[in-house]
């Protein structure tokens, strides 16, 4: 086997491998509600998160690598601060609405629907002129048919926890804009740790306000905090961020696009949720809708290439 091929072979096993995390971390978040409040859990969560991070980067990263970060120009340490802290707040937003909504909805809905920023993207890019081809229309059309089938029923109610969800779906595609924006200047690990931070402040501060807090809550809620902080924010992160480095775009489209596939299946597992044949009808269209989004506009750029070549 070529060494690009095993090289290949190893990303998509690590972007697989992040999916699951991320999918079954949902199971984590609705567990949590039982012992404690959604912004200490978020607070906590992110805080875990950036410390691993942070432990990450003494670790696996050069003295001279980790000097010159600390070292950079006044004026780019603060692009750092002001891009964290918008980050940051973006976060807390996005990722509140999501644990609030996990209240008042299936695990499936909120994975698949949470999943609509890869399609949101390209068409908030419209209102910035970005060209946006037919893949993603078509993607959008049929992830918004499939979303009509999870979310509504045949009575024409929809959860409400639903319209979170779709919430946390927006603010997530305005967060990734923003961080394709910075992160071509700034250090992307650098980067998170400080919106992690923001973020696991911000949330912290809210639970203070309006939720109790004391040591038997939080010890009540360590086991979905490790979980939820540790794996899939610190290592789920991680791990996306290096398989990234030799995986083909398409392929880290498709495997990512499972993330909320893998949500439903360990809300089934774990909490014994099931869906009627119209949301799993649902899901299927949606699931096909973000792998058309992503696939169709490359293929297209590819076609486009090789007649220029011709």
């Amino acid at each position: 086997m070529q060494p690009a091929t095993r090289r290949h072979l190893r990303a998509n096993l690590l972007m697989l491998i992040a999916a699951i995390i991320w999918g079954s971390a949902f199971v984590a978040q609705r567990l949590s509600l039982d012992a404690i409040g959604p912004f200490l859990f978020t607070g906590l969560r992110f805080l875990l998160g950036a410390g691993v991070v942070f432990a990450l980067i003494a670790c696996l990263r050069p003295t001279a690598s980790r000097v010159r970060l600390l070292s950079a120009p006044r004026a780019m340490q603060r692009d750092l601060l002001v891009a964290g802290v918008v980050l940051g707040i973006l976060l807390a937003l996005s990722i509140s609405l999501q644990q609030i909504g996990l209240k008042y909805t299936k695990i499936a809905n909120a994975g698949f629907i949470t999943s609509l920023y890869v399609i949101i993207v390209p068409v908030l890019g419209v209102l910035m002129r970005h060209q946006t081809g037919m893949g993603t229309w078509l993607g959008a059309l049929l992830a918004v048919v499939g979303m009509y089938f999870l979310s509504v029923s045949e009575h024409f109610t929809i959860l409400y926890g639903d319209w979170f969800q779709l919430g946390c779906a927006v603010v997530i595609s305005v967060q990734v804009m923003v961080v394709g924006y910075f992160a071509r200047r700034l250090d992307p690990l650098a980067l998170s740790l400080v919106q992690f931070v923001v973020c696991g402040v911000i949330c912290l501060a809210i639970a203070l306000a309006i939720e109790p807090v004391n040591l038997a809550v939080i010890a009540a809620g360590a086991p979905t905090v490790l979980y939820g902080g540790a794996l899939s924010v610190g290592i789920g992160y991680t791990i996306q961020v290096v398989a990234q480095k030799d995986a083909a775009p398409a392929h880290a489209a498709v495997i990512f696009s499972m993330e909320g596939v893998f949500a439903a299946l360990s809300g089934w597992i774990v909490l014994g949720e099931t869906l009627s044949s119209r949301a799993l009808f649902g899901c299927a269209l949606m699931l096909t809708g973000l792998i058309v989004c992503q696939l169709l506009p490359l293929l297209e750029s590819r076609r486009a290439g090789a007649a220029t070549r011709a």
